[in-house]
Formats: structure tokens, sequence, C-alpha cells
């Protein structure tokens, strides 16, 4: 006698780490620009990806999602459109041999009224069996940071994982440590498997 189809339950397949094959069919020419770096308010994202023991992670690609100046979600099609014009919100990098980032952006506004700005940031790199979620908050607004839902959620030293460095020429440097003393920290969504 065979089992009823809908009483089986099925196990899911194990993850499998995610790289390095990306490095070489992601990548995609400007992938790093959401705006031209001659852009009136161009600013420069960059960083460093480390790993437990503090050594730069060489091999990750890095996905950033925002909203644009004035807080609005860009919803044009085409995320991977890079004519100079078209604002997607979209970005993705790689890292070079020394784990180092960068991308062309703008500072994203708040997406409601008195909410603290916010980069999403996917990291992908070798040895992870799923993509890591996290944001990158604008140091600027003290009292919207100080009132965001998920930073509040967070002890102080860990939150401070979240909030970018406004460097002296306008530029965010925001480093990401994958595990260890001063890990920054993942978020979880529910009902997302991959």
């Amino acid at each position: 006698m065979s089992e009823n189809p809908s009483t089986t339950k099925l196990t899911a397949t194990p993850g499998q780490t995610v790289g390095p094959f990306y490095g070489y069919a992601l990548p995609y020419e400007k992938g790093e620009q959401l705006v031209h770096p001659a852009h009136p308010r161009a600013v420069r994202l960059h960083g460093v990806v480390t790993d437990g023991q503090g050594a730069v992670v060489p091999d990750a690609l890095l996905e950033i999602w925002q909203a644009d100046e004035n807080g609005a979600v860009p919803t044009a099609d085409g995320s991977l459109v890079r004519d100079g014009y078209t604002f997607t919100g979209f970005g993705r990098a790689a890292v070079d041999n020394v784990g180092h980032y960068t991308f062309t952006t703008v500072d994203p506004g708040p997406t409601e009224p008195g909410k603290a700005p916010f980069i999403t940031l996917t990291v992908f790199a070798r040895g992870l069996l799923n993509r890591l979620f996290t944001r990158i908050y604008l140091p600027e607004d003290t009292e919207a940071l100080a009132n965001d839902p998920l930073l509040t959620s967070l002890p102080e030293e860990r939150r401070r994982t979240l909030v970018a460095e406004r460097e002296a020429d306008g530029s965010l440097r925001f480093d990401i440590r994958m595990q260890g003393e001063g890990e920054t920290v993942f978020l979880t969504y529910p009902n997302l498997s991959t």
C-alpha cells in the first residue's frame, strides 16, 4: 500500500555553500554604480568584509537595495539598468582581493517622516549556506536612530554594527564582520528560505 502524497512529509534538501561561482556569473558592468560618480549628490559607500578571525574575505559579493534621496522606493523595471539617469535602488559589487567594496549611490531618504533612513545589504560569500541580510543606517539623524524599532531591540554595542561612519569627504564607511567580536548584526526574515 502506498502512502497518500497529501500526508507525506518532505525533507528539505540541505543547503550548499553559495560560492565562489557567483564571482564569475553575477557581477555586471557598472553594477556598483547606482548613480554616476559625477552625480551632484553622489556618495561613496565602502568598507571591508572580514571573517571571524579578522582576515579579509577576498571573494564576497554584496548587493544593496535602497530608497532614493526623497525616501521613495524605486519601482522602475530593470534593476540592472545602468543608463545614467534611471535610479533603480539596486547595486551589486564584488569585493577586491583585500576584501574591499565600493558603491556609488545617494543618501537614502526616510521612507516615512521620522523614520531612520537605511540601505539593505545582502552578503554572499564562500562557506555560507545562505546569504546574509543586514542594514546600513545613516549616522546623522540620531533621534530617528534612537526610535528605530530594530536598533532599539539591540544592545548598544550591537546597534553600532549597523550604523555607518560618515567620513570627512562625505563617504559612508561600513565594514562587515562575518563572525566573532564586533560581528555585524545579521537579520532573518520569516518565510524566506534562501
